[in-house]
């Protein structure tokens, strides 16, 4: 498999820049945060079809997402392939998605994961087993990202999407090791790693709701 784009990323940072801050008012907190270099995980609360691209108008960063094979249909699939997302097939154990992930987190990049698999109440409630395999794998560290204010009803011109010029706010968290740092990538040490991404994440997203005055 050719390894994603990180140049095709960087294009679609820029085409996130527009859209974020064209079609809203984003208010980014804790950008810092992200390691300026090097392999990190963004791990996303989902609840919006428009988070992904939300993200990589806003990270610091040019973001490789894993990305549901639904999406690439028609003229979107060579668009999204050429700004470096990844295409995943979620009935089962995608490999060729696997590698290209871990090959974005060898290459030093960033690769961007909604862990609740599907859009849901964007709290972070159901997790999969795929982000603990990336981070105990590579060692990269995960960064909690919420995104809050997309899922507000008033003011909608079309109901997938916030309403346009709405405020949304992208908090990002303090990076962590999701491994207890033995290495291990056993059925258990997987579990293990899973509930402890799962704590920080739900903690962060609590954190979030309160700096920000947001409800989701």
């Amino acid at each position: 498999m050719t390894a994603p784009s990180a140049r095709g990323a960087v294009v679609g940072r820029r085409i996130g820049i527009g859209l974020m801050y064209g079609l809203w008012k984003p208010r980014v907190l804790g950008a810092w945060r992200v390691p300026s270099a090097g392999p990190v995980i963004l791990a996303v609360n989902h609840s919006h079809m428009v988070d992904g691209p939300m993200l990589m108008g806003t990270a610091p960063r040019p973001v490789h997402f894993l990305i549901k094979k639904e999406a690439f249909v028609g003229p979107l699939d060579p668009f999204l392939l050429g700004i470096g997302q990844l295409k995943v097939d979620r009935t089962g154990t995608d490999r060729t998605a696997v590698t290209g992930a871990i090959g974005v987190l060898e290459n030093g990049g960033v690769l961007g994961i909604f862990p609740e698999g599907t859009r849901g109440e964007g709290d972070f409630a159901s997790l999969r087993a795929g982000l603990a395999y990336f981070a105990v794998r590579t060692g990269a560290p995960v960064v909690p990202v919420a995104v809050l204010g997309s899922t507000e009803r008033a003011g909608r011109l079309v109901k997938a999407l916030p309403p346009l010029r709405g405020r949304v706010d992208v908090v990002f968290g303090n990076a962590f090791a999701a491994g207890d740092g033995s290495g291990r990538r056993t059925r258990t040490a997987l579990d293990e790693a899973t509930v402890r991404i799962q704590e920080r994440l739900t903690a962060h997203l609590e954190n979030a709701r309160r700096l920000t005055g947001r409800a989701g």
